[in-house]
This record gives C-alpha cells, structure tokens and sequence, in this order.
C-alpha cells in the first residue's frame, strides 16, 4: 500500500540555488573569493523594461526615406577649445592594452574610425596601433598612473579621469602576472610576470577641490584644447555628478553596475552599485538643476546593446552612451566557434568570463601572442563598424517612429515603463497609466 502514495517533486532552494551551493563548495575548498569579469549577472532592472510610444494620431511620425534624422553629437563643448565631434552618438569604453590584446586594440581603433565615433585607451597607456588607426582617441588618466606621460596626453583629442566604473565602484583593477609580458611591463614600469593591482583612488587629490586643481592642470598640459572628461561608477550620480560639474568636467562618464571589466572580486561586481536605468534620471536632474544639461555632456554606459539601449539612454537625458562588452563581441570574443576551446576551459560560450586569465580562444583579452594572433585587426574592426551602424539606424529608425529629426530630441515623455520598479527608477509613467511612483496618483 506505501507504494500507492504519491510522491512529491524535490524542490530546491530559492536562496540556496545551484550556484550558490557551487560557490560555497568552491570557497570552502580553496579559502580565496572568486575573481572574474563580465558585469553582473544577476537580473537587474533594465531598459527592456521600457517602451517607446511610437507616433499616430496625436504625433506625426517622419518618413525614414526622405526625412533625415541626425546622430551628430559634439563632446567638450563648456572649456576646450577643440570639441570632439562624433557622428554617432555610441563610443567605446576604455579597455586596456594588457588586458586586451595589441589586436584587439588596434581593432577598436579600427572600427570606432570607420564609424565616425571615439575609442578611448584604458589603464596601461597608449600604443602606436591604437593613435594610428583611431581618428578620434580619448586617453584614461587613472590612480595607476600606469603607462602615463604628458608626451601621450597631448597625442589624445580627449582626457578621461577615471574616479570609478560601474563593475566595482570604490575598487580598484588587477591584472595577473601572465599577461604582463615584456611589452606590456615596460609600458606600465612593472616587473615582467608579476601580478599587478590598480590603486583605487587617486594618490595626489582628495576630494572636489583636489580634482578642480586636477583638472586645471591637465588643462594646462594639453593647452586648454582638449576636452576633459570625468568617468564615475553609479553610486550616488545627483551628488557625483553636481561635484564633476564643480571641478570642471566638460564631460561626465556614468558607468551603471551592468558595465563589464576584466577583472575583480564576484562579490563586488553583484552587490556593489546600482543598474544603469537607476543612474540616468539623478544624474540628468543635477545637471539641469545646475543649468547645465547638455551644455556638460553625459555619456552613459553599462551593459548597453542595442540601438533601442541607445535611444532610451539619449531619451531618459543622456548626450552619448559608451560599449565595453558589446564591443569585445563584435570583435569575436564569446564566439561559437570556439566552443570546444571553452569547454576545455571550464566554460562555454556566453560565460567566458575569465578574461584576465588571459587564455581567450578569440585572442582578444590574452597577451599569449599565438592566441592574440588569431585575431585579425581589419576584420575584427570591420565587424566593430558593422554592429556600429546597425545600432545607428536602429536608434534612428525609433527616433523617426517617435517623430524626431535628431536623436536628442527623444525625451522621457515618449517613454512608458512595464514595471513599478523601471517607473520610479526611470521617472517615467507605468505603461496604461499616468502614474510615476512616488510623484502622482492615477
């Protein structure tokens, strides 16, 4: 008769998920955190939790065929005396020579310049591949200091102080002993083979008042010609970025928790931060409440992919948005057709994310020379320009829908939200009603 009772479905825990379990018997094991890189991976709020409210009767839509619908965006407009003028509205992140591969580079660089846009250097310095083949480059000024002379800042069309990055806001960067080869050492100053670690804050400024003296330096470097932009990870964004405006930024770099790097500890990329759709509105509202929105241009970034991320970003407020990740993937990395070189690896495609190992079957994040050779850099950049431009029409294609002759003339009254949670963070109404939380009733 025992055997006539039914029997229930194991169920597993919410909380204690497979991975979690994973983690602990990993930590247990081997007594270190897990480092890696990749953004986070956890479900956050996020712009496919917004939607456009395309053109009918009580908005006229333009004509993709005969209207045109600008992308232009001028960066640098409030000191330098040289803006950079970009024709889209989509840069490339900094991602380091070291971390990356000299092809890699050399392929952002590439692409950025068949795209009418900006590539921007990283931590480590500047290599010849990358000002050869980069119209437009803007130079990272980190705490590292690593690879730094006032020979390569006055090579840039732009400077980027790096405060933070969405990944791990108030941490700083490593880079391990087998990817620090002979050229990468001597750019940065540093023992071949050794691992490395980037300080997390700057060691000869303190706060706003530090940074304004900073930047006036900088400025006198470079002979007030370069526009100088401040890059901070989304933590506080109203005060982060009132305080960028005071030290005299021309440009405000915002990095959600969604954007990637290469390498850091798990539990910092997880739990530290806030989404990108969360820093957009704040940031935007200190600028307007200093009178300054869009004369300080905000490029936003974090785990942006499409042109319909762009134009949400530019709608919500944003000047310009930066890729990172998405970038890497348009050069190859994460392809299918390495999947049996993954697997070997531990991994498969779409989870490689032990970029600072330096072993990546694409040769994009490694500095092994027969894996960096795999990727060919007219190609790689190539494909870069390819996904560019896609991203373009798409952001124009919905700019159009929405009856807009510039991209920037999107704005959050043509947005809804699907969710109480990406209304309030967005400060747009839930999509069927007029209700924004904590504003109004419907």
């Amino acid at each position: 008769m025992a055997s006539d009772i039914p029997t229930t479905t194991p169920r597993k825990s919410a909380t204690f998920d497979d991975y979690t379990l994973s983690e602990i018997r990993r930590a247990a094991a081997t007594g270190i955190y897990d480092i890696r890189g990749g953004g986070s991976k956890r479900h956050l709020p996020n712009f496919d939790d917004l939607l456009f409210l395309g053109a009918s009767i009580s908005r006229y839509p333009l004509e993709g065929y005969r209207e045109t619908c600008d992308t232009s965006v001028l960066l640098g407009t409030r000191f330098a005396s040289k803006p950079i003028k970009l024709d889209i509205p989509i840069t490339i992140a900094g991602m380091s020579f070291g971390s990356l591969s000299a092809q890699a580079k050399e392929a952002l660089g590439r692409g950025a310049t068949l795209a009418g846009t900006s590539t921007t250097t990283g931590d480590g310095g500047m290599t010849p591949e990358e000002r050869g083949q980069s119209k437009t480059l803007v130079y990272q000024y980190l705490p590292s200091r690593y690879g730094m002379n006032p020979v390569d800042l006055r090579k840039a069309d732009a400077i980027e102080m790096v405060v933070g990055q969405g990944a791990k806001p108030g941490g700083g960067g490593m880079l391990l002993g087998q990817k620090i080869s002979d050229r990468v050492a001597e750019m940065r100053t540093l023992p071949k083979g050794i691992d490395q670690r980037s300080a997390c804050r700057h060691p000869d400024w303190t706060g706003p008042d530090d940074l304004e003296i900073k930047l006036q330096e900088l400025r006198e470097i470079t002979n007030w010609e370069k526009p100088i932009f401040i890059k901070v990870g989304g933590t506080r964004p109203y005060y982060d970025v009132a305080l960028c405006v005071k030290a005299g930024a021309d440009v405000i770099v915002l990095d959600g928790m969604q954007g990637g790097t290469a390498a850091t500890q798990e539990v910092f990329i997880e739990h530290v931060g806030i989404p990108t759709l969360a820093c957009i509105r704040p940031a935007v509202q200190a600028l307007q409440d200093l009178g300054m929105h869009r004369k300080v241009q905000l490029i936003v970034s974090g785990g942006i992919r499409n042109g319909a991320d762009v134009a949400k970003a530019l709608a919500l407020g944003a000047d310009a948005v930066s890729i990172g990740t998405a970038a890497m993937v348009a050069l190859g990395d994460n392809d299918p057709a390495h999947e049996a070189e993954y697997n070997a690896l531990g991994t498969t495609v779409g989870a490689y994310d032990d970029w600072h190992e330096g072993r990546d079957p694409a040769g994009i994040s490694t500095q092994d020379p027969k894996l960096a050779a795999r990727l060919d850099p007219v190609a790689a950049g190539r494909r870069l320009a390819n996904y560019l431009k896609v991203m373009t029409l798409e952001a124009q294609t919905i700019a159009r829908a929405c009856g807009k002759s510039h991209v920037h003339n999107l704005e959050p009254e043509d947005l809804v939200a699907l969710t109480v949670e990406a209304a309030a963070m967005a400060n747009v109404p839930l999509a069927g009603t007029n209700w924004i939380p904590g504003q109004n009733t419907y």
